[in-house]
């Protein structure tokens, strides 16, 4: 492969929460694995470790219910799964807003002019 192929999922791990409490994070790291096994069609999967962290940060009993991950296939021939993280666009939106504060508004411009 002289290029690598790149997909975001949206995984949804709530079968986890089927097995004993003592082994659902551990389950919910399986069904992810599972996930990329089937989707992008190499066996070697290998998970990055702030998408674990984000998996075992709330015990091992509580994994998410849903993880947004971005799949890439690499020249090496394994599957590298990672955490998603959106694009700035919407922070960008937020900032515009924000700057825009009520001590700006337009009646208040008008009613000290007067």
């Amino acid at each position: 492969m002289s290029q690598e192929l790149e997909r975001v999922y949206t995984i949804n791990l709530g079968k986890a929460l089927l097995s004993q409490s003592q082994h659902r994070a551990v389950r919910a790291i399986n069904m992810i694995k599972e996930f990329a096994r089937h989707h992008m069609k190499v066996e070697t999967v290998k998970i990055e470790e702030e998408l674990s962290q984000q998996i075992w940060s709330r015990g091992v009993r509580s994994p998410p219910r849903k993880v947004r991950v971005r799949m890439s296939k690499t020249d090496d021939g394994f599957i590298l799964v990672s955490r998603y993280e959106e694009v700035e666009s919407k922070t960008d939106e937020k900032e515009s807003k924000v700057e825009k504060s009520p001590k700006d508004s337009p009646k208040k411009k008008l009613a000290k002019k007067k």
